[in-house]
């Protein structure tokens, strides 16, 4: 056998080794799982900053799949969750929700999905709660009590200010002028952040904001922070007294955080998700970072997520009426 023969040989064994392991590499990657989760709002919001404190180690949770977060923002959060609606059932697309998902539901006369019949509920990652502010130019306004006193005494003639028509700030305030028997101008502007400034400014007289979008705020001479909307004082304001506490008894606004899944996902498939999603949470370095964010984190199975979302759905449905909201 000549030398040359060999040297072939080997030439083409070596190839043929090298072959092998390309497409050995290009089937390994092929075989990457890819999960979409959709933010149904843009870049900076809460769910969008939630989604992207844990969605590296969720995909490492997950066996090394990649979970990318998209934004698909519009018309109240209901172009996202229409998209995912709509997606295949298979677990690869998910949508991280809040409670605009449910006011949604109540709120506009027609959307091309069902909010609860839609989607099916993977888990729950965490709760936030609101805080009520006043302008410091309120006259004789320090506490809740101050405020509920000299808006009835002037009924219509004060503003308040939220992150648009139906967001979940118009209808944190909306409810609580109705529970307190208060009337108010509601200012619709395009976000939280310029709601809060119109207070600051002196130009608009009250808001509902997260706890996290006014925590900076508790020295600021221009704005009072007044009563937490949550069932439990805020664990990011606690010496603020809740609106309950406050002297509006019975009120009590706050959101859950989850990832819902297309209504036809597998069972098997939503626990396996739930599992990944609830190890996630156990972490301490992720339960900082939501803290960090002003979200309360929050680990639930399936079943007790789906339970808390048909009572969400029943409660929005009444603070939606009670704001007499509503978009054609």
């Amino acid at each position: 056998m000549s030398s040359d023969f060999l040297l072939r040989r080997r030439a083409l064994s070596g190839l043929a080794a090298i072959a092998c392991t390309a497409l050995a590499g290009g089937a390994r990657a092929q075989q990457t799982r890819i999960i979409r989760m959709v933010v149904p709002f843009g870049t900076g919001a809460v769910q969008d900053t939630v989604a992207r404190a844990f969605n590296a180690e969720l995909g490492q949770a997950l066996g090394g799949a990649s979970v990318v977060v998209e934004n698909r923002a519009g018309a109240g959060g209901t172009v996202g969750s229409a998209y995912v609606a709509k997606a295949p059932a298979d677990g690869n697309t998910l949508v991280l929700a809040a409670a605009s998902h449910h006011i949604a539901d109540h709120l506009y006369a027609k959307l091309p999905y069902r909010p609860l019949q839609d989607f099916v509920g993977v888990a729950q990652v965490g709760t936030a709660d609101y805080v009520i502010a006043a302008a410091a130019n309120m006259p004789g306004v320090a506490t809740l009590a101050d405020f509920v006193r000299e808006v009835k005494s002037k009924p219509g003639q004060y503003n308040y200010a939220s992150a648009g028509n139906g967001s979940a700030t118009h209808l944190a305030m909306a409810s609580f002028l109705a529970k307190a028997g208060l009337e108010m101008t509601h200012i619709p502007m395009k976000s939280t952040g310029e709601a809060v400034n119109e207070v600051l400014a002196g130009r608009v007289q009250a808001v509902t904001s997260s706890s996290i979008g006014v925590i900076g705020l508790q020295a600021d001479p221009r704005v009072r922070l007044l009563a937490g909307t949550g069932k439990a004082r805020s664990a990011f304001l606690p010496q603020l007294p809740t609106v309950a506490e406050a002297g509006v008894p019975g009120y009590v606004f706050d959101s859950w955080i989850g990832v819902l899944a297309p209504a036809a996902t597998p069972p098997a498939e939503v626990e396996r998700l739930n599992a990944a999603i609830n190890k996630v949470m156990a972490d301490p370095a992720i339960q900082e970072r939501f803290k960090r964010l002003g979200v309360e984190p929050r680990s639930t199975s399936a079943a007790a997520f789906a339970q808390l979302l048909r009572a969400d759905w029943e409660t929005m449905a009444v603070v939606v009426k009670s704001s007499g909201a509503r978009i054609e």
